[in-house]
């Protein structure tokens, strides 16, 4: 038997979460709380406790090098003591010599390289910054057999995943929840929080050390909309028209990514009735879940690049679509700041289904410009991340529906099965829109 003592000093308002015994836990913490060096000691605390073979905990960071930044030193720092662990550099983990356990650090921006692990624990670190995916495909899966535990740490930025987490621990007993407010923490004093007012609109004040959820997200193009949207009562039950045509609108992106928005035009809006999003499947899966789903009959409408004809091919995924079926709809280019603002004129005249809509609208409210860290200023072009996909098809979408309703650009003939129509392109002039 090996005796492992090693004397782990949290801070006091993290003590009652490093004894907790609940399988789950939610922290919402201020910045500079101390809530990553909390959840390290938790971890450190389960490897050196645990009695099962091969125990392997993991701390996940949004991204790879996030998690290296943030995390590795304090890793490395807390177990350097314990005699027999073996940090290796090269993989970011920690090997502990008396029982075999190991913790190691991931990346959400590449979750499927965690594809077929198992894990006792894990560190959920700015899980609002995740796309949601990492969670439900590979990460609980990963803790079933072995009946891990997880905890989710952050600071809020809108009501997205984070927050659904937030309010179940909120309201479970199961689950362990903490929130740490900066005026209530006592970790950073009052004279540093009123020198931090000065330079921060009270939005951010309010998001960064209150802990708001409410608090729009800083450079969030569609977030505080699709709020508005929420309290209108517009994201419910969404149940399709019978009378009216299902159209799509698809964002084919580079490499094998793909978002699909299926809507109908209704005279009082646009009805968002479902939303698709993969990777690593071809044209005729995406195909095959719409007739599934009975999403058939409406144009797709596709971005101008679908028409590039691929090497392997020789066939355009536009002549792919048309092929199998579809009615594919080439839209006009249009400027992307353009786009945007289409969607935010939109956007008070969209309904969604709740249920089948939940992870395209986790993405709307999660898309963002880019900001310069240098500079301290916004980019003029959006931040491209998980939430991409989703928001390109948002604008194709928009873009469908105006030309539905406004029925300004004629077509030879109404689309049929396996025919390719183009759109011309057009320039906004004012109110009307001229051909070019």
């Amino acid at each position: 038997m090996t005796t492992v003592n090693v004397e782990i000093i949290p801070r006091k308002p993290f003590r009652d979460f490093l004894t907790s015994t609940q399988r789950w836990s939610c922290i919402v913490a201020h910045r500079r709380a101390g809530k990553t060096v909390a959840c390290i000691q938790k971890l450190i605390k389960a490897a050196i406790e645990t009695d099962r073979p091969n125990a392997r905990l993991a701390y996940i960071a949004p991204f790879y090098t996030q998690a290296k930044d943030v995390a590795w030193q304090y890793l490395k720092q807390y177990t350097s003591g314990i005699p027999g662990t073996t940090p290796n550099e090269s993989e970011l983990h920690v090997t502990f010599g008396h029982n075999g356990a190991r913790i190691r650090l991931y990346g959400a921006d590449n979750y499927d390289r965690m594809r077929g692990i198992y894990l006792d624990g894990c560190i959920l670190d700015e899980n609002g910054d995740m796309d949601p995916r990492a969670w439900a495909e590979v990460i609980r899966p990963a803790l079933s057999d072995r009946k891990g535990w997880a905890t989710f740490i952050g600071t809020p930025k809108g009501r997205n995943a984070f927050f659904d987490v937030h309010k179940l621990a909120e309201s479970s007993d199961d689950w362990f929840s903490l929130v740490l407010k900066a005026s209530e923490s006592g970790l950073i004093d009052g004279a540093e929080l009123a020198d931090a007012r000065l330079t921060m609109t009270p939005e951010q004040y309010e998001q960064e050390y209150e802990c708001s959820f409410d608090a729009a997200i800083l450079g969030a193009y569609y977030a505080s909309l699709v709020a508005d949207a929420q309290a209108e009562g517009r994201i419910t039950e969404v149940k399709p028209e019978p009378a009216l045509p299902i159209h799509t609108a698809w964002d084919l992106g580079i490499g094998d990514s793909m978002a699909i928005w299926v809507f109908q035009a209704a005279p009082d809006g646009m009805r968002l009735i479902d939303y698709l999003e993969d990777h690593g499947k071809p044209l005729p899966h995406y195909v095959a879940e719409l007739e599934a789903r009975g999403w058939t009959g409406g144009t797709d409408y596709v971005p101008h690049d679908a028409k590039v004809r691929s090497l392997d091919t020789g066939r355009s995924r536009l002549e792919t679509l048309a092929g199998l079926g579809r009615k594919p709809f080439l839209l006009p280019p249009a400027n992307q700041e353009d786009g945007i603002n289409g969607v935010r004129q939109l956007l008070p005249r969209m309904w969604f289904d709740a249920m089948r809509c939940r992870d395209g609208l986790e993405a709307l409210r999660h898309y963002r410009t880019e900001f310069d860290e240098k500079a301290k200023v916004f980019k003029p072009r959006p931040l491209h991340d998980w939430s991409s996909h989703c928001a390109d098809a948002m604008r194709y979408a928009a873009q469908g529906y105006r030309d539905l309703a406004v029925k300004k650009i004629k077509t030879v003939a109404k689309p049929k099965p396996g025919q390719v129509l183009i759109a011309p392109p057009e320039i906004e002039t004012g109110s009307k829109r001229t051909r070019i």
